[in-house]
């Protein structure tokens, strides 16, 4: 593997490399004259020194190792370059040059100066500006200088570029990533050349495939580097340098080269920017880039002339889950009193992303441990001088499921930022105003959430049929009615986290697209069972028309698809319509549950006016029975309340009618809707209600 990193060797190879140049030097010195007799070969130490590394690795000839050792000396051998300049008969061109190399060596070739030659194909040369090529300076790459003196290093160029090793597992693969190794190697994976198959990593977890293709490289003794498809975005000449470089890395520190696609894969406008066909540069590389290559994306691609093993990487299995949460917790777990079940059927999480939580949660408990005990230094110190003082105790720093549940949700939050917008959830039971029916149904839902492991896995209903297994909602009702504080309020009952999702942005004119944003955001909103919040799903619900184009046979595909993963997704979908009846039939009868909002009537409208300002604001004399005639649905009255407590506010008093009153003209010109005396009958004294 490379350069061997001992100093032993370390010795031997710069002892090999000065004997070499001395070979040179005596050469320089018979062209000017001098006949000593040659310096014995230098033996050859083993492990091989650096020098007979590179001309293995690239296949160079007697000559080129010459012109090598040539440059090399003029680097770092005294007196070198004043020899090349005797010969040149001038002193300022003290520098290698082809034509000085073809004189040295006893066996010179003219191919060894064309640029698909291993001298300047691989830039072990870099050749300056000058009348003609022969006479032109010629230097060693410096990346190539410090390998030949025994020291390995990341090209400068790929720096920023290039990651080394990217972190694995620091214990062993589930079996189940065990079997997808195995299956790689039984593929006869690594090979090289430009023609070997590629590996393709699919899925929606980045760290899981990198654990994946670290272990393959460690199973083949190789160095893993990792170049992002992004930096390919460029021009195709700094493409091609970029892939070189690469290439040769490959070949100095023996190692695979991971492309990693994830990137690309986030969603643009109008699906655009998932298009990996936007960057010919990247499919240029992937078909002629000469090292063994693995490829990571959430989409599928072919390549055309490069053969492409697909494997689709899914987080561990359950019980895979279950042993490495018990692993990395260690004695930890024991105290979870069979909540690890729980956890594993709330998130679907790969290596990496547990053993992160698990790491996090043993740092909260040690730093909350601390914590404590610092305090019961200070509560026995108080205890001395106050007996029988009994001071408050801290918060239990054994108290592990909530600190591991936040920690899990962590991990599955990233995955989501760029996909869908969060919704910050506060609201509570007590804040939704609905009938008794409709809020049955929404705790029938949550029900549904919590105890699906245990209806599915446990009692067997999954293993009876996998289909229909995801749990879906419809929210129907007129904007306001509290769709979407239904949805929090779920959430908050779950602790889970709340992803709003604009179906408009998720759609795309460009055939496909559709499915893959979907895609991305199913698949990312596994790892943590997120609630997804569909908005307006009238716009792509809506009732079907007869099939005229290719257009609308993809439309009807993309919402076969979409109801294809609400119903196999672990966690719950909720869609929200201002319409119900402008959706089809045939998809509500897919939906499990079906709840209607309705407007809030006189009682319901007085409730929410009650339950409306904060228990800080500062209120007088308000009539919410009176206000309750105002005929708006939840969403205005909190506008409402929301500007009467600004009104309020900037007049340094309190919350009254007349902010309210003068906050609800505002809101009924948003409406575009008169504001009528019945509305207001009563809220003002006579005297200033003119």
């Amino acid at each position: 593997m490379g350069l061997v990193p001992s100093s032993v060797w370390g010795e031997a190879n710069h002892t090999y490399l000065i004997q070499s140049i001395d070979q040179v030097r005596h050469r320089l010195l018979s062209l000017l004259g001098e006949t000593s007799p040659p310096p014995p070969p230098p033996p050859v130490p083993h492990p091989p020194p650096a020098l007979e590394q590179l001309v293995r690795i690239f296949g160079l000839s007697d000559f080129e190792r010459t012109l090598l050792l040539l440059c090399a000396g003029v680097e770092i051998s005294d007196g070198i370059a004043s020899l090349c300049g005797q010969i040149h008969h001038n002193p300022g061109q003290n520098y290698a040059t082809f034509s000085l190399a073809l004189m040295l060596s006893p066996t010179p070739h003219w191919s060894a100066l064309t640029p698909e030659a291993p001298l300047r194909r691989w830039r072990l040369l870099e050749v300056g500006g000058g009348p003609a090529l022969t006479t032109s300076l010629v230097r060693l790459d410096e990346r190539i200088l410090h390998y030949l003196m025994g020291i390995q290093h990341l090209d400068d160029r790929l720096v920023g570029l290039v990651a080394v090793n990217p972190l694995g597992p620091s214990g062993p693969l589930p079996p189940s990533y065990e079997r997808i190794c195995d299956r790689v190697r039984a593929l006869g994976w690594p090979q090289g050349g430009r023609h070997a198959p590629v590996l393709l990593l699919l899925g929606s977890d980045p760290s899981s495939k990198r654990a994946i293709a670290t272990a393959l490289c460690q199973r083949t003794g190789l160095d893993l580097l990792t170049l992002k498809s992004t930096t390919l975005a460029v021009d195709s000449a700094q493409a091609r340098q970029i892939q070189r470089l690469c290439e040769r890395e490959t070949r100095l520190s023996p190692s695979a080269l991971l492309l990693d696609c994830d990137a690309m894969a986030t969603m643009g406008e109008g699906g655009e920017g998932s298009r990996t066909s936007a960057h010919p540069s990247l499919d240029t590389f992937i078909e002629n880039v000469d090292a063994p290559l693995i490829i990571t994306s959430q989409e599928r691609r072919s390549t055309l002339g490069r053969e492409i093993i697909p494997l689709d990487i899914q987080p561990p299995p359950p019980v895979e889950q279950r042993h490495l949460w018990a692993m990395h917790l260690g004695p930890l777990a024991t105290d979870l009193n069979g909540q690890l079940d729980q956890l594993v059927g709330y998130f679907n999480l790969g290596p990496i992303a547990i053993q992160t939580a698990s790491a996090h949660t043993k740092r909260l408990l040690a730093h909350h441990a601390a914590e404590s005990n610092a305090n019961d230094g200070k509560i026995a110190a108080t205890s001395s001088r106050a007996v029988g003082v009994d001071p408050p105790r801290t918060s239990d720093p054994q108290d592990i499921a909530p600190i591991l549940w936040e920690a899990c949700l962590s991990q599955a939050r990233p995955r989501m930022s760029d996909l869908a917008q969060p919704i910050d959830v506060t609201a509570q039971w007590d804040d939704l105003i609905l009938p008794e029916k409709e809020k049955s149904v929404l705790a029938t839902i949550a029900a549904h959430v919590r105890q699906r492991i245990k209806v599915y896995e446990e009692w067997g209903f999954g293993r009876k049929s996998r289909r229909g297994l995801g749990i879906s909602a419809l929210f129907s009702g007129v904007s306001g009615t509290g769709k979407t504080m239904a949805a929090e309020v779920i959430a908050q009952e779950l602790n889970l986290d709340l992803y709003r999702i604009d179906i408009s942005s998720v759609v795309s004119k460009y055939i496909g697209e559709t499915e893959k944003n979907l895609r991305r955001i199913f698949d990312a909103a596994e790892a943590g069972g997120a609630i997804l919040l569909f908005d307006e799903a009238d716009s792509l619900f809506g009732k079907r028309s007869e099939v005229k184009d290719s257009h609308d046979r993809y439309a009807n595909m993309e919402v076969s698809y979409l109801l294809q993963r609400i119903e196999s997704y672990g966690g719950l979908a909720i869609l929200t319509t201002n319409l119900k009846s402008a959706l089809d039939q045939a998809f509500l009868r897919r939906i499990r549950f079906i709840v209607q909002f309705p407007f809030p009537d006189v009682e319901q409208r007085a409730e929410i006016w009650r339950r409306i300002f904060p228990p800080d604001t500062p209120t007088q004399d308000l009539a919410y029975t009176k206000l309750a005639r105002l005929s708006v649905a939840g969403g205005n009255i909190r506008n409402i309340a929301l500007n009467a407590a600004f009104l309020a506010a900037d007049a340094n008093e309190p919350v009254q009618m007349h902010h309210i009153l003068q906050s609800a003209q505002s809101e009924y010109i948003k409406l575009e809707r008169p504001l009528t005396d019945a509305e207001i009958k009563g809220w003002l004294p006579k005297e200033s209600a003119g």
